[in-house]
């Protein structure tokens, strides 16, 4: 398009200079660079190290009295430099006990009596382990220290009762059950803080080592499951058709019945043996959960997620035939985010070898499984379950400590939702959902927890911050910094993030080092406007001026984020252009810039559009000519 008008962008000089600043850091993080654990260009310190399990579990579900037992064996390896003298066991579950902290008022239905732990031994010696004062951490002291860089195998048998209000886990229906966080593990214990002692009150999430897990899980007979990890024995637990169709799933691009509605009512489905032991490995992985039901119909597919090598995905849904009609298509929707994750953004190959979509009440991700609500609504399900799967990535693939930092993975998810949102409904509706779900609630409450730094720990946020905090306003950090350095330096960044510290721990610090060196700049004064200010979104437009030939106007930065903005410029002939600033114009002077357009038009009106960005107050964003 031919330009109308040319531009000129003065920025004032100022006290606001922050190319090279220096980025706060607690006295913690501080010492776990000092001890060369973390490194300053990004990358895990010549020191790095994280823990390790080995957990071998046999799990059984006994559907008539809500009851999950197992026995489990850690082979817990301690890689740090430091002597344990205790081993922190979290048990998410516990949330049910009456006695557990919590983030809000439950039902009764809510309520359970929590973990009972009926053995425990370390390497063979018995210990006398009562969690019955246990909230979600529980502390076992012991007999002999676990010495660095050794291992101790720790042996739990344990029970616990689901609860009948199902939400990230517990009772879907009196016959369909989703099996998550059940069983006890060994907190992590890393280079900065060390044991995450920190409570689960069912507002923060999860916070879990890589670890290799090999596990059973017995059910009575036509009950399937459906898990995290490789699928070991279908033919010892499926009748020959059913193992059949899943198997051919594996490799088709379109979707399979893998079991009907009146398969599964007439026992068609499973091998009619009273109880069936299904197996299930996974390694390098967060964490591992199953799901249940002798009703759910199932359907299954694959896709392609590494052109290279022709790895595909097993796409697969589980679902309530008469209540579920939003997961009719889940397996289209999964094989479409799959494919779209894998070679746009982020542009990673999904890394594990299936993604299961299960009906639930949670609308919540677990490694290759979501636990997703039927909204009636196609259209937001397809988003919810894109959000969920885009997860995969950010906290699984990055070892997220979601507790402290949920800004870490929920910003990218919400990122990665807005992107595939685009491409699967045009930019219009992706921005026009984007800011009614994810910015106008934030915008237009003034209060003061909505401006805390996105820095806050994020289980020390109040209110309605947490959830901006750690999805909206970290998702515009995300999508400003992809604005400001253009997708192909901002793709070479992520990646370059995303590899050096996928399957480790990164924090905050190493995002902000590994973003520098993998483009190349320093940002620390982006990081420092997002994540360490108060800031919010609101730019003005004042003082124009106009004179023969141009008009001159300053743009102030009233809220103080590091924004992309457009100008909009109308003419009296109603021609309008449009020119797009990144948000490199704040890099010198955050509060303000100036800018005159010479033209030998004559101008109707300016107009700022922040687009996605939504202005705090939109009607000092317009000036029109009188």
């Amino acid at each position: 398009m031919k330009k109308l008008f040319s531009l000129l962008l003065l920025i004032g000089l100022g006290s606001y200079t922050l190319s090279a600043q220096e980025l706060y850091m607690p006295r913690n993080i501080k010492a776990a660079y000092d001890k060369g654990t973390r490194s300053m260009n990004g990358n895990p310190g010549t020191n790095y190290w994280q823990n390790h399990g080995k957990y071998t579990m046999d799990i059984k579900v006994d559907a008539a009295t809500k009851v999950v037992s197992g026995q489990e064996e850690i082979l817990y390896s301690n890689n740090s430099s430091d002597t344990l003298k205790t081993l922190a066991i979290r048990f998410v579950n516990n949330l049910h006990k009456p006695t557990s902290p919590r983030g809000g008022a439950v039902s009764e239905d809510f309520l359970t009596t929590g973990l009972n732990i009926s053995s425990f031994s370390v390497d063979g010696e018995t210990y006398k382990v009562d969690a019955k004062n246990w909230g979600t951490v529980g502390n076992v002291r012991l007999k002999k220290p676990l010495n660095p860089k050794s291992k101790v195998s720790v042996k739990i048998g344990w029970d616990y009762p689901l609860s009948k209000e199902s939400g990230r886990e517990g009772q879907i229906d009196p016959n369909s059950f989703f099996v998550a966080y059940s069983y006890p593990r060994i907190s992590v214990y890393d280079d900065y803080n060390g044991w995450d002692r920190i409570p689960h009150t069912d507002r923060a999430e999860f916070y879990n080592d890589f670890n290799d897990y090999v596990f059973s899980v017995t059910v009575p007979k036509d009950y399937v499951v459906y898990a995290t990890g490789d699928f070991l024995n279908p033919d010892e637990v499926l009748q020959p058709e059913i193992s059949a169709r899943l198997k051919k799933s594996y490799d088709t691009d379109g979707v399979i019945n893998i079991a009907t509605a009146d398969e599964l009512k007439n026992g068609k489905v499973t091998v009619q043996k009273d109880w069936n032991t299904w197996k299930f490995k996974a390694n390098h992985i967060p964490d591992v959960t199953f799901a249940m039901s002798n009703h759910y119909v199932w359907d299954g597919g694959s896709v392609v997620v590494d052109s290279k090598s022709g790895r595909r995905a097993s796409a697969q849904a589980a679902y309530n035939p008469t209540t579920g009609k939003d997961f009719l298509n889940s397996v289209k929707y999964n094989i479409n985010a799959l494919a779209w994750f894998s070679n746009n953004w982020p542009g990673i190959p999904y890394p594990y070898a299936k993604s299961i979509a299960f009906q639930g009440f949670a609308d919540m991700e677990y490694p290759m499984m979501v636990n997703d609500s039927n909204f009636g609504d196609p259209v937001f399900a397809q988003l919810v379950q894109d959000h969920e799967v885009a997860h995969t990535y950010f906290p699984f693939f990055m070892g997220i400590n979601e507790t402290r930092y949920a800004y870490m993975d929920e910003g990218w998810a919400t990122t990665f939702e807005y992107l595939i949102g685009i491409a699967e409904h045009g930019k219009k509706a992706a921005d026009d959902f984007y800011k009614k779900f994810r910015v106008n609630s934030y915008i237009n409450d003034k209060s003061a927890e909505e401006d805390q730094p996105v820095i806050s720990m994020s289980d020390q946020v109040s209110g309605a911050g947490y959830g901006n905090n750690s999805y909206g306003k970290a998702s515009l950090s995300y999508l400003a910094l992809k604005d400001m350095l253009g997708d192909d330096l901002f793709k070479k960044a992520l990646h370059h993030y995303m590899n050096t510290w996928n399957g480790k721990h990164p924090i905050p610090w190493d995002y902000f080092n590994s973003m520098n060196t993998g483009s190349g700049q320093n940002l620390n004064w982006f990081f420092q406007n997002w994540f360490f200010t108060n800031h919010y979104l609101d730019l003005a437009l004042s003082n124009p001026q106009i004179s023969s030939g141009k008009v001159t106007f300053v743009i102030k930065n009233v809220g103080g984020f590091a924004i992309p903005f457009d100008i909009l410029v109308t003419d009296t002939e109603g021609k309008t252009e449009t020119i797009h600033k990144t948000p490199a114009v704040w890099k010198v002077n955050q509060k303000e810039l100036t800018m005159t357009i010479n033209t030998n038009r004559k101008i109707k009106s300016i107009t700022l559009d922040n687009g996605i960005y939504v202005d705090a107050t939109p009607n000092d964003n317009v000036f029109v000519v009188k």
